[in-house]
């Protein structure tokens, strides 16, 4: 844990960088640096290998991929398909950067007992890919928020597969409306390693929280990885202060698991390869990124 005298020296080395460099450049040499990867339905090829190439063409470092959906059966639990996988992530040098269970925010790991299963083999999946975070969604249907019954079963649930996710050094991400408080609560409550948050700048915000308070509160050790996005605006021209969370994240020595996504910052109309060279360049402005 950072101390509050090396905080101090930080801060007044930041304030030194606003006249001679970008706040940033403390990033420039860090061997253990965050990669940049985006969403495959972010990117316009939801649960498609196909994404790979777009994310050659943006210059992404990895792809984050959807698990598959209810209707395919979560398709990637098919070693064939996960063998296609493999191989345009070798042809096109773009890393299969995480995993997602998107089909969690129509088909509730809160209540439908289909997705215990859904959410046990994707540990499997995980580790057959190399991957080592999943992303469990917990929106729309599968929302959490006032409803501590949900929050109950999810916590059952998550107890039940946590060690076999421990097993496999595999981290369970749970991506939320809740508060930094109530997803404290939650992961103590199971009581494993192997679940974090998978925090979000803009769903935080909209959900009425000061991101910068919440992921303080959280701590580097309980956020697993990071989405970085504006709901239809480039990263940079939406209203959160990307500047303050990358000398928040800073402060905190944040790496995390190693990745940030991008996800949703592409304006209505606009071309998905165009607006994420911008989303790529200003991440790598922001942390001084070779």
């Amino acid at each position: 844990m950072i101390t509050r005298r090396e905080l101090l020296k930080r801060s007044a080395f930041l304030a030194a960088c606003a006249t001679s460099g970008p706040f940033h450049e403390l990033f420039a040499n860090a061997t253990n640096k965050i990669r940049i990867g985006a969403c495959d339905w972010s990117v316009g090829k939801n649960s498609d290998p196909a994404a790979f190439e777009v994310a050659k063409q943006i210059g992404l470092e990895g792809i984050q991929i959807n698990m598959g959906s209810d209707l395919d059966n979560m398709h990637l639990r098919d070693k064939s398909v996960q063998a296609s996988y493999l191989e345009i992530a070798k042809k096109t040098g773009v890393t299969i950067g995480g995993l997602a269970l998107g089909e969690l925010n129509h088909s509730p790991y809160k209540s439908d007992p289909r997705t215990e299963e859904w959410v046990w083999d994707s540990v499997d999946v995980a580790d057959a890919l190399g991957v080592k975070t999943i992303l469990l969604a917990f929106f729309n249907n599968n929302d959490l928020r006032n409803d501590e019954a949900g929050k109950k079963e999810v916590i059952q649930r998550l107890k039940g597969v946590a060690p076999h996710a421990e097993k496999r050094g595999i981290t369970l991400g749970i991506e939320s409306y809740l508060s930094a408080e109530e997803l404290t609560d939650l992961i103590q409550r199971v009581g494993s390693k192997s679940i974090k948050v998978y925090y979000d700048f803009r769903n935080s915000a909209d959900a009425g929280y000061d991101v910068i308070k919440e992921i303080k509160f959280l701590g580097k050790d309980s956020i697993c990885e990071l989405h970085m996005k504006e709901n239809g605006f480039l990263l940079g021209k939406g209203s959160l202060d990307w500047k303050k969370i990358g000398e928040t994240l800073l402060e905190m020595d944040y790496v995390g698991g190693g990745w940030m996504q991008i996800e949703g910052a592409n304006p209505k109309g606009a071309n998905v390869v165009e607006s994420y060279r911008h989303n790529l360049k200003f991440l790598k402005d922001l942390f001084q990124y070779d």
